[in-house]
């Protein structure tokens, strides 16, 4: 096409109202060509509200498209580094666990008393203490028990919280004392309430011996002088 033809293309298309930018697509030349080429002409207001409202769904798609893209991305960045996480921990020893086992209780557990105490509201944790007493400190099942501490608020889903825990522990619905219902007002809003599952507080009976136990074995990991409870 001779350029005074895309002149001529170019300046009809922009008299029907389109933008520089599809003007120049549709005919093969600059933005800025077609600028200069159509400078003389003026768009009527409804022409112009008409390229506003396409520019603004172009940016709401762009930006729709970007977002798709940034999410991907970072889901991408967190299942490599999980992956070299999961890599980097490997095969997990009996001396891993204690060691592991005892950061865990030194951080969460109770150390006010003679008695062996740890409560949370993560399951893993749960589970990581569990595997603790029962496989390096050879407690046995039948010496642990447990209560459930939430808002009186899940008071009517006590049976369904008690089996959730009962299986992430593997003690039996006997191993459970009475609940610990807190009378005050919940301010946290759960986007799931029926997902809410309270803190779980593990203890172990005649624990007095394991105490002075796990005493010296937080002493043993951290080098200072370890002192009964």
């Amino acid at each position: 096409m001779a350029k005074s033809e895309e002149r001529i293309e170019a300046r009809k298309f922009r008299k029907n109202g389109e933008s520089l930018a599809r003007i120049a697509m549709k005919v093969g030349v600059s933005k800025s060509t077609v600028g200069l080429w159509c400078e003389d002409i003026e768009l009527s207001d409804s022409q112009r509200n008409k390229l506003l409202e396409s520019d603004k769904k172009a940016g709401a798609v762009g930006r729709a498209r970007a977002a798709v893209v940034n999410k991907n991305e970072r889901l991408n960045r967190i299942r490599v580094n999980m992956d070299l996480g999961q890599k980097m921990v490997g095969n997990i020893s009996s001396r891993d666990l204690l060691v592991a086992g005892i950061a865990l209780y030194w951080a969460e557990g109770d150390k006010k008393g003679r008695r062996i105490k740890f409560t949370n509201s993560d399951p893993a944790m749960i589970k990581m203490c569990m595997r603790w007493f029962t496989e390096c400190l050879k407690i046995s099942l039948e010496d642990i028990y447990c209560y459930v501490g939430i808002n009186f608020i899940h008071e009517g889903r006590i049976e369904e919280i008690e089996k959730y825990w009962s299986e992430v522990t593997g003690i039996n619905r006997q191993g459970f004392r009475k609940p610990s219902l807190k009378k005050v007002q919940s301010l946290k809003v759960y986007q799931n309430p029926n997902e809410h599952y309270g803190t779980l507080s593990l203890r172990v009976k005649r624990s007095t011996n394991i105490s002075y136990l796990v005493s010296g074995l937080i002493g043993g990991l951290s080098g200072f002088e370890p002192k009964a409870w």
